[in-house]
């Protein structure tokens, strides 16, 4: 698979120099699609000098060949949160809640190890209360608010509020059921009064299946090479806080706008939104409340992705160029950050991804524990107690699938180290491991005492 530093380079020695710069992105966008056979894609280029580039590519419904436009609407998915934390600090901001606030407060229903669990911790994805998408949430089925609630008071703590992050739907759910509270009023009617109208985004709004909703796109999966519709859910989940907004590239247009100027919100609380969260080691993690903070050739990248429903969106302010990109698609599988980056190298090569390549081990001690660690998750040995902390869905279901790709790809013959960091109080590094039937990609975690704090292993190259 091409990375995007190669597709870059590809482009590049294949179009004329006298190709507009405009001309060149939609030569990129264009060969991106047919490679990851999307559909329809939407998207924004904003730079100091305005509005660079705003377009739609290919079709928002394949049945009727309707053509994608600026105006076309997408779901957001996790785009959303960025919304979401922006009604929260409007709330902060009236004095209706504060962000050292316990969720006690407003669920005092709640079990007491929720007690330390404060409104920042759920904006930073540092609460310890797991991911309700893990396979064990009936998206089938409608639920109130308070039924949300206590579905998530079940779910055991995967950590001590504060330890660490680990990113969190259910969080950003309850955020909205907790503006809804203090406000008495419906989290995406407040967004609409005080975020979206005043700004000008004038056709976002919280998904509904049943109104009538002009240049409404349709989402998409796909199935082998086959393009099958988007998987049905439930109309109540369609609405909660963690992300189920429609919107269009126009209106991501006025968005980067308010985000420019700091609108909607005052200089305060968007330092608070901004600064990465604070780990009750000391130690930060490069996200706010809603964004991703990033660099990227040693200047801000701050971003934030979304997926739901056959739809994948991603938003990218390069602060150090003075240049957002927006992409929206309408598949499941699509990659939309690749687009992004890849929209980011045309405009300037300075910023394309660095190529991943082998580096020095300056710490030969990780590598002989991944090894160990693979090997005990091709026998199906691994345990809770390797763990640092609890990881919700991770036993058995996860486990078992590592467990039966490790088997199918032979002895373990080689491993190159491609990255190491580290990430809040862990060292994550990323490993190719050859095997005898195949090549495969690690990236593991290890908290301080060596535990395991992530353990991916995937069969495509990241990126």
């Amino acid at each position: 698979m091409r990375s995007i530093c190669a597709v870059v380079a590809f482009l590049a020695s294949t179009v004329s120099p006298s190709l507009s710069v405009d001309a060149r992105i939609d030569r990129f966008v264009r060969a991106e699609m047919e490679r990851q056979h999307v559909p329809g894609v939407a998207v924004a280029v904003i730079t100091a000098a305005g509005v660079a580039k705003l377009q739609g590519y290919g079709y928002a419904n394949v049945e009727d060949m309707v053509p994608v436009t600026a105006d076309t609407i997408f779901q957001s998915g996790s785009l959303g949160k960025q919304f979401t934390a922006a009604a929260v600090m409007l709330q902060v901001e009236s004095g209706k809640l504060a962000l050292s606030d316990s969720l006690t407060k407003f669920f005092p229903d709640a079990p007491a190890s929720w007690q330390p669990i404060t409104i920042r911790h759920l904006l930073t994805h540092t609460s310890g209360i797991p991911d309700y998408a893990d396979g064990t949430f009936d998206y089938r089925k409608d639920y109130t608010e308070d039924e949300l609630a206590r579905f998530a008071y079940d779910l055991p703590l995967e950590f001590a509020p504060g330890a660490r992050w680990s990113y969190s739907n259910t969080g950003y759910l309850l955020l909205g059921v907790v503006v809804h509270k203090v406000s008495g009023r419906f989290y995406g009617d407040v967004l609409a009064d005080a975020v979206f109208r005043p700004i000008g985004m004038k056709t976002t709004r919280v998904i509904s299946e049943s109104d009538i909703v002009p240049h409404r796109a349709a989402g998409y999966r796909l199935e082998g090479t086959e393009l099958k519709n988007q998987e049905w859910v439930s109309p109540s989940l369609n609405t909660t806080a963690d992300g189920a907004l429609y919107f269009s590239a126009r209106d991501l247009v006025a968005w980067d706008a308010a985000v420019r100027a700091q609108r909607v919100l005052s200089a305060a609380s968007w330092r608070e939104v901004l600064t990465p969260a604070r780990l009750n080691s000391g130690k930060t993690y490069p996200y706010g409340f809603g964004w991703s903070l990033d660099e990227r050739g040693g200047k801000p990248l701050h971003q934030h992705g979304g997926a739901w429903q056959g739809f994948k969106t991603h938003y990218a302010r390069f602060l150090g160029r003075d240049l957002s990109i927006v992409v929206l698609a309408n598949l499941r599988q699509a990659d939309p950050q690749r687009f992004a980056d890849g929209i980011a190298a045309v405009v300037d090569p300075a910023l394309a991804v660095p190529p991943l390549r082998p580096i020095d081990d300056r710490d030969p001690r990780i590598t002989a524990r991944m090894t160990q660690l693979v090997e005990r998750a091709r026998e199906r040995a691994l345990a809770p107690a390797d763990f640092a902390y609890r990881q919700h869905g991770f036993f058995p279901a996860v486990a078992e699938r590592i467990a039966d790709d490790l088997r199918a790809s032979g002895p373990l013959q080689d491993q190159t180290l491609l990255d190491r960091r580290e990430l809040g109080d862990d060292r994550v590094s990323l490993y190719e491991l050859r095997f005898a039937q195949r090549t495969m990609w690690l990236r593991l975690a290890l908290a301080p005492d060596d535990r395991v704090a992530a353990f991916q292993l995937m069969r495509s190259r990241p990126e």
